[in-house]
């Protein structure tokens, strides 16, 4: 259960703060204003706020673990969002990361 439960809050996270980096893109970049920024900020608060509710108490395994699931995850949103269409390569680096992620956050450690 521990397992699933942190790979909920990945993806949670992972919802907040692709979110809100897009949110705040639309605001500059789209000229969509105010609103838009602060939207975004306050999703990046959250997923702050969410990446502390990791099982794991190493800071430093939840961010690193985090980055592969912000490669994948940003590509997802890309395809989901944008209309981004991934090459083969993109793809394999996410898989790569995800890997990765799974290594750093679920790998047998001595007690």
């Amino acid at each position: 259960m521990t397992v699933v439960r942190s790979i909920v809050l990945f993806v949670v996270a992972a919802l907040a703060e692709i979110g809100g980096a897009w949110l705040i893109w639309q605001g500059v970049r789209e000229h969509r204003g105010l609103l838009w920024m602060g939207a975004g900020v306050v999703a990046l608060g959250i997923y702050g706020f969410v990446a502390t509710l990791q099982p794991d108490a190493s800071f430093g395994r939840i961010l690193a673990a985090y980055g592969g699931v912000f490669v994948a995850g940003s590509l997802l949103w890309g395809v989901v969002v944008d209309g981004f269409r991934p090459d083969r390569w993109d793809v394999l680096g996410a898989a790569v990361c995800l890997v990765g992620v799974a290594i750093i956050m679920y790998a047998p450690r001595p007690d």
